[in-house]
């Protein structure tokens, strides 16, 4: 059901909408992390390590396809939320001919390269060919993940977060299934979680382009939108290159991490392996609830309602500080069980990795939280140049850190002290700039 953000109690209006982005996420989450936890448990912990080594390459492109989704979300919301429809279905094929074209050169690449790109890391020799492997059929999968995430973000656009939850629920739940399937009964390796997810990701992903089909088909226009126009794909660059430039490159500084990493051999491998996985899904839980911030702020500004933007920013702040309290806890108290679950004999030297990356970063969930919802209004306004300081300014001190505390006596424990240094300055940074624009706003307004 298509849903107008611009009417309501904006906290309301957020629980609403946001809560399902929030299972959404939690359901994305699983097809990575049903991987690792089969990969870990039945195959053991070389074969973690292997596909917690491919992940870091496979965020690259995910980033592309988030710019693309976070792209269209942001430009349909606003010709929605403006009544303009026939612009709005303009924007949905301009967007789609787009994605399509980017992403099949970025799988003829990741597959010319995908092993280079290991070697680049300092992949080990004991699981180089089963992340080449996993990776190869990762990228297989690609136009499936794309395609999956341009429909979510129409769905969003409109206001309809529910139908693409119930998509991803029943498709992870398919892909765990699907990979104990593949690894147990028909006893194939790392290559069966890989297959396992690409299936599970095909299904959803024609189930959901049937369902946005059907929904725009329902929006009646005045005349027969455009196939394509150069000023909405200029409109959805603006948007989507940022916001691909800011995950690709957060992939890449993850790769020179994971280069660090990986000097300190498999034990250290798998236990981060595990351990971010974890802390993925929070990150990206609180990024997924920041997308849906962004086309609350959108609708509101194509409609006109400006006063509305402050109000779902005080509310987004409400919601994800409530959600990373019981996670931030269960991290920190909980770590070696929760960690247990992805490695069936884990060395001593994994399981005391994972605990101790859980327990220096979940007490700041808290502040890098905060930064993702002031840069979803940020995000969902246009104000992408704000945007980028906070972010590259966040990475940036990742990186130097992780390389210079890496060598001194903390070893391994000083790259997990880079990631809270970077989230509280970045945090102090976007909250500003999220001001800054309420400012202009007001001054427009006098």
């Amino acid at each position: 059901m298509n849903r107008d953000l611009t009417i309501g109690k904006p906290s309301s209006v957020l629980w609403r909408f946001c809560l399902p982005l929030f299972g959404s996420v939690i359901f994305q989450q699983l097809y990575n992390i049903a991987d690792s936890l089969v990969a870990g448990k039945y195959i053991g912990e070389n074969a973690l390590a292997a596909v917690g080594n491919s992940y870091e390459i496979t965020l690259i492109f995910i980033a592309f396809a988030f710019g693309c989704n976070i792209g269209c979300s942001v430009v349909v919301s606003r010709y929605f939320g403006a009544k303009q429809l026939d612009e709005m279905k303009t924007a949905v094929s301009t967007a789609a001919i787009f994605s399509a074209a980017l992403c099949g050169l970025l799988m003829t690449l990741g597959l010319l390269f995908s092993r280079p790109l290991l070697a680049l890391i300092r992949t080990p020799a004991e699981i180089l060919s089963d992340s080449a492997l996993y990776l190869d059929i990762y990228l297989l999968g690609l136009p499936f993940m794309f395609f999956y995430n341009l429909a979510n973000g129409i769905f969003t656009a409109l206001g309809d977060s529910r139908t693409p939850f119930l998509f991803l629920a029943a498709s992870s739940t398919a892909n765990i299934l699907m990979d104990i399937l593949f690894v147990k009964g028909f006893g194939m390796k790392v290559e069966g979680v890989a297959w396992a997810t690409l299936l599970c990701q095909g299904v959803s992903c024609v189930l959901a382009l049937w369902f946005v089909l059907k929904r725009l088909k329902g929006i009646r226009t005045e005349k027969p939108p455009k196939r394509f126009s150069v000023h909405l794909l200029r409109m959805f660059l603006a948007i989507a290159v940022p916001s691909t430039l800011q995950q690709s490159f957060i992939s890449v500084g993850n790769l020179i991490i994971q280069g660090v990493i990986n000097s300190f051999g498999p034990g250290v491998i798998a236990g981060y392996s595990a351990a971010v996985k974890l802390n993925n899904l929070v990150i990206t839980s609180f990024t997924t609830m920041g997308n849906g911030i962004s086309n609350y702020t959108s609708q509101n500004l194509g409609a006109g309602k400006h006063e509305r933007v402050s109000g779902g920013f005080q509310a987004g702040l409400q919601m994800v500080w409530w959600i990373s309290l019981p996670l931030a806890a269960g991290y920190f108290f909980l770590g070696e069980p929760l960690l247990r679950l992805f490695i069936d004999q884990p060395s001593a030297l994994a399981v005391q990795t994972g605990i101790t990356f859980l327990r220096i970063l979940s007490p700041f969930y808290f502040a890098v939280s905060a930064k993702l919802v002031a840069d979803g209004v940020l995000r969902g306004a246009g104000q992408m140049k704000q945007f980028m300081i906070a972010t590259f300014t966040d990475l940036i001190l990742r990186v130097v850190l992780a390389i210079v505390l890496s060598k001194t006596a903390l070893g391994a424990t000083g790259i997990w002290c880079a990631w809270p240094i970077g989230w509280v300055i970045a945090t102090v940074l976007s909250v500003r700039f999220y001001f800054q624009f309420q400012k202009s706003l007001h001054r427009a307004e006098a």
